[in-house]
């Protein structure tokens, strides 16, 4: 995809697709409630016959690759063309009639269901995730969106919204926040971070096939970005643990925010991104995905014997985390 082709998608679609609606409208303006943060009052406003935004509260504003910007964390311009073209299948043209529309959500007639759908069980499969474990995290999601049904799997977040996945479809029901998963009695001195719930489901995948008899999955808490716009969030809940081990995503987005995380945290937090080096994240590194699937031969093979590596038992580095 290409800056001009991504400007061509109106932002109130791709808002939309990502599960944000508008709360009111003004002549060609179009309002909501902030992507960025938690707020009562609408400030984000859109002006659909420009095509282009502006944030209140930060100040900011302009087209949708200074969108993307603001809601992938990252200002390398190849990177948000990507996640812009990931999302771009999502999008569809919206009219909004306020009338009819205003008071209602755009995920209707919610229900939650317990993690059993045959095709939901697959797509975690082809991920390379251990459904058993996947069903204990997640649930299973009926809705209706822009008038159809739809299901898919739903990974809680600490504001009661939900981010939301099936093969086909990508976003969230708001509120958007991040998850945090705490153990039971004695409150863990350590936390894990994670960018997204397929990283985190990776993990836990991982940890399970390397040591099957004790995978050691309740010794510490977990914290789920859900999107690295939510790194200050974060830190509000990670500044009561001694112990932060970081394991975000290898680009651009992931390094800004372990960055960020590590201003706040020095001497506290670790990067543990080195451990699937070669590859973006934890469940491509789960499903032996190197970066560059055009590399040398030679190349890949090395990938594929340190994926393997990370798939055996005991003592190798990053497994003790």
């Amino acid at each position: 995809m290409t800056t001009q082709e991504a400007k061509k998608i109106h932002i109130a679609d791709y808002l939309q697709s990502l599960g944000y609606n508008p709360v009111k409208q003004q002549g060609k303006s179009l309002w909501y409630k902030s992507p960025f943060r938690e707020e009562t009052e609408a400030s984000f406003k859109v002006n659909t016959e420009l095509n282009q935004w502006y944030d209140f509260g930060t100040g900011k504003g302009g087209n949708i690759i200074a969108l993307a910007q603001e809601l992938y964390g990252s200002d390398y311009v190849p990177y948000l063309l990507g996640k812009i073209a990931e999302q771009a299948p999502h999008v569809r043209p919206v009219s909004f009639s306020f009338r009819q529309q205003a008071s209602e959500p755009s995920f209707q007639h919610l229900e939650v269901r317990e993690l059993t759908h045959p095709a939901l069980l697959r797509y975690l499969q082809e991920r390379g995730i251990n459904t058993a474990l996947a069903q204990a995290e997640c649930k299973e999601l009926h809705f209706v969106h822009n008038g159809k049904p739809y299901f898919a799997i739903g990974f809680p977040n600490v504001a009661g919204g939900y981010e939301v996945r099936n093969r086909f479809f990508k976003g969230c029901i708001a509120p958007k926040d991040i998850s945090h998963i705490r153990q039971s009695g004695e409150p863990r001195e350590k936390c894990l971070v994670f960018e997204g719930m397929t990283d985190y489901l990776s993990f836990l995948t991982l940890r399970m096939k390397n040591c099957p008899t004790m995978p050691n999955l309740d010794r510490q808490d977990y914290v789920i970005l859900n999107s690295v716009s939510n790194v200050s969030k974060a830190i509000d809940v990670l500044h009561g643990y001694e112990r932060i081990h970081s394991l975000l995503d290898n680009d651009e987005a992931g390094r800004k925010a372990y960055w960020e995380l590590a201003g706040e945290f020095a001497g506290r937090i670790r990067d543990f991104s080195q451990n699937y080096n070669g590859y973006k994240d934890l469940n491509d590194y789960l499903c032996g995905k190197p970066l560059f699937q055009s590399a040398e031969p030679i190349k890949q093979e090395k990938q594929v014997q340190s994926a393997r590596r990370m798939m055996q038992p005991p003592k190798k580095r990053g497994l003790k985390m």
